[in-house]
This record gives structure tokens, sequence and C-alpha cells, in this order.
């Protein structure tokens, strides 16, 4: 039997081993990683909280001018620009926010695993160094493996719209409905290459951390790695990402259900012609209630797949450059950042 400091035996690991060690990281580590959760994720929502409160302070005029318009009025240049400039500028912090605090809990994952792995205790301000100090190189990472999964559906659909732009003028609506069925077929017919791209990069963000890369190396590290296990680890990724589906959406029910009660008590109060504002004073119980739910429900996205994800990795080692010795050699040694080794 292979040694077992940590979270998982230090051999080659089976389905049970993966998901039981991600388990046991969020039953000795959960402070650490949903701390960090709710610090990234609570961040980022007060954050763009902020920035919608601000954006409709400062185009509440122009948007009770167009909310009044009967249905024959055309809405005023001066009216609809500033309310459209505020709406990508929330967007647009919306993107933002949310890239550095998904990018933040998969830097944090493979912190915390690094220690699990080992039998190591860890804590909140160290985790949170490490988890910091990759984030840009993850950014990247994601990026750049994002895009490359998409270039084969973005190609095809941009190959399509240019010939519908093209045949727009000639009148040939029948060809256009062909060429746009093409596309859809198109799409379908290259979306296993995109699939097979993003598990072939799947463990680039783990590799990230654990070895201390930059974006391109991690990703050429994690073909090597993932080379000759494709199926397994789609399959284990597949299964990861649905228990987290499904354990979201069991906590956002009940959050669900307490908003719309929440909900109805306020919309009884609205009076028959009612202002945008007291409509949405009136619905703030019920937003809360969802912003709630999904703050916690993402937590457990954001935690269990990177979870299952840094394991591979470490299995993938362990199976192909017989990681486990040299594990099992460090975890009675001090603790030393990453396993590149």
């Amino acid at each position: 039997m292979p040694p077992k400091p940590g979270v998982i035996p230090l051999g080659p690991l089976r389905i049970g081993d993966i998901l039981n060690g991600a388990f046991a990281t969020v039953g000795r580590h959960g402070k650490q990683l949903f701390g960090i959760g709710a610090a990234a994720y609570g961040g980022a929502l007060a954050v763009v909280a902020a920035a919608i409160a601000i954006a409709y302070s400062a185009t509440a005029g122009h948007l009770d001018r167009l909310v009044s318009l009967s249905s024959d009025e055309d809405p005023r240049t001066g009216d609809w620009v500033p309310v459209l400039i505020a709406f990508c500028v929330v967007a647009l912090v919306c993107l933002i926010v949310g890239v550095l605090a998904t990018a933040l809990m998969y830097a944090a994952v493979p912190s915390v695993l690094q220690e699990a792995v080992l039998g190591r205790p860890t804590t909140f301000s160290t985790l949170w160094r490490q988890a910091w100090a990759r984030v840009p190189a993850v950014i990247g990472t994601v990026f750049l493996t994002s895009l490359i999964a998409m270039i084969p559906l973005v190609l095809v659909w941009a190959g399509v719209v240019a010939l519908i732009v093209g045949l727009a003028g000639s009148g040939g609506d029948g060809v256009s409905v062909a060429l746009i069925v093409i596309g859809v077929l198109g799409a379908l017919a290259t979306a296993p290459l995109a699939l097979w791209l993003w598990v072939k990069f799947s463990l680039a963000p783990s590799v990230v951390v654990f070895e201390n890369q930059g974006p391109i190396a991690a990703m050429r590290r994690s073909s090597v790695l993932v080379r000759g296990d494709w199926w397994r680890i789609f399959g284990i990724s597949l299964l990861a990402g649905a228990m987290a589906g499904v354990a979201s959406y069991a906590i956002q029910l009940p959050f669900t259900f307490i908003g719309m009660f929440s909900g109805m008590l306020g919309s009884a109060n609205l009076s028959d012609d009612p202002n945008p504002t007291s409509i949405v004073v009136a619905m703030s119980g019920y937003l809360l209630a969802l912003l709630v739910g999904q703050l916690v429900s993402q937590l457990i996205v954001a935690t269990f797949p990177p979870l299952v994800t840094g394991l591979l990795y470490v299995d993938r080692r362990i199976r192909t450059e017989d990681l486990g010795p040299v594990l099992a050699e460090a975890a009675a040694v001090p603790p030393q950042y990453g396993y590149a080794g």
C-alpha cells in the first residue's frame, strides 16, 4: 500500500481516490478555501454593486425619461447614449472583477492541494499570498486555453457570417438560410475538436501553481501530461462538473423560493403607477436572496472541479514521472513551494 500522509495515497489514483481526496481537502481546508472564495466573489459583488449604483445615479434622469416614453415616441439620443455607455461600463467592470475572482480561485485551489497532499496545514494569509502571486499567470493560461479551444467554432461562424453579409444585398434569402444551417452543422462538427483542445490544456492552471510555470510552458506541460489519458481526464472532469452543478442548483433553490416570497411581499406594496426606484426597492429582497444563493453556489462550482483537476495533475505525475516517492519524502521535510522537482 502506498503511503498516505495527506488526502490521497501517494500512488496511482482511482476515481474514488480523486473524489475522496477532493472532499477531504474541503473538509480539512474548507475555511481557507471558502474564505478565499468569499473574499474574492464577495469583493467582486461589492465592486459590481457599487458600479451599478454609480451608473444608476448618473443616469437616473435619462432612465426615467426612457421608461416614461409612449409607444409612438422615439428616445432622444441624449437619453439613450448615456444609458448605453453606463451599461457598457458596468458590463466591463463585471467582466474584469469576475475574471480576477475566478483566477484567484484557480490559483488558490492548487496552492491548498500542495499542502493537503502532504498532510500539512496552511493558513489563510499564506494561501492568499501564494494564490495572488500566480493570478497573472493563471489569467493568461485560462485566456489562451479558452481562445485556442474556441478557434474552430469561431472560424466556422466567421466564415458563415461573412458569406451571409456578402449575399444579403443580392436577395439570396434562401441561400442565407442554407448558410446558417451549414454554420450550425459546422459548429457542431468542430465542437469535438474544441472539446479535445479544452481537455488537452485542462491541467495548465494546476501546472502554473504547482510548477511555477508561465502560461505557454504550462499549456505545453498539460499537453504532455494529458497524452495517453484523455478519455479518463475528460470523464472525471465531466463528473466533477456535473456534481458541482447539481450541488449548485440544490443550494440556489431555497434562496430562489425565499426571494420569490420576499418579492411578492414587496410588490404588494407598490402603487398602481410605480417609478423605477420603487420597483427596485420592492424587489430588493428578491435580488438579495438571489445574490446570496449565487455567491454560495459559486463557491462550490469554483472549488470542487479545480480540486479534482489538481488531483488529476498529481495523479498523472505519479503515473508518468514516479512522483510518489518524491512526495513521500517531501511530506517528512519542511514545506517547500511547488512540486517541480
